[in-house]
């Protein structure tokens, strides 16, 4: 990943930093394809350990359910790519941290994996708030590994940067 595309990754982690700060809020991630990135890109901030409490990189199935407490039953019916499986990773990070906010990211990086039914580039997320609410969604990317990887990263920011602006505390 060039330097420029990691920087701008990290800025908009600044902008997540600063708005968690404002409202005295921790976050907490719950990472599966994108592999801890998006905890890099926020612990990668000077002072983030006043709003980073902690990141969970749950790659495998049972990863996700020791750590995550993700049902057996959730991934067998929706699979570890679905929003179900992202919104249940989510749940599981509020429940395993003190944050006041958890995201979580699960899908299919490539180049190989994908089905018909979720093609490389599918990606599931999730942001659950200190508000009870969890909001999920599906995206598709185009690229290559990397390149996909770098877009979960960003969305994933972008999205809880949208739905804490709306929940001020």
């Amino acid at each position: 990943m060039n330097g420029d595309r990691q920087s701008a990754l990290e800025g908009l982690a600044a902008e997540v930093g600063a708005q968690l700060a404002a409202n005295g809020w921790r976050l907490a991630t719950a990472e599966s394809c994108t592999g801890g990135w998006t905890a890099q890109c926020l612990t990668a901030i000077a002072g983030s350990s006043a709003w980073f409490e902690r990141g969970f990189v749950t790659y495998s199935n049972d990863a996700k359910q020791e750590m995550l407490g993700v049902g057996a039953d959730t991934l067998a019916a929706w699979g570890a790519v679905s929003e179900t499986a992202a919104a249940a990773m989510a749940a599981g990070a509020l429940q395993r941290s003190h944050a006041d906010w958890a995201l979580a990211i699960t899908g299919v990086a490539g180049p190989g994996g994908g089905s018909p039914e979720k093609p490389v580039g599918t990606v599931c997320f999730a942001w659950a708030g200190p508000d009870g609410r969890c909001d999920t969604e599906t995206c598709r990317f185009d690229g290559d590994r990397a390149g996909i990887r770098s877009l979960s990263v960003e969305h994933a920011l972008n999205g809880l940067l949208r739905r804490s602006a709306t929940l001020r505390a």
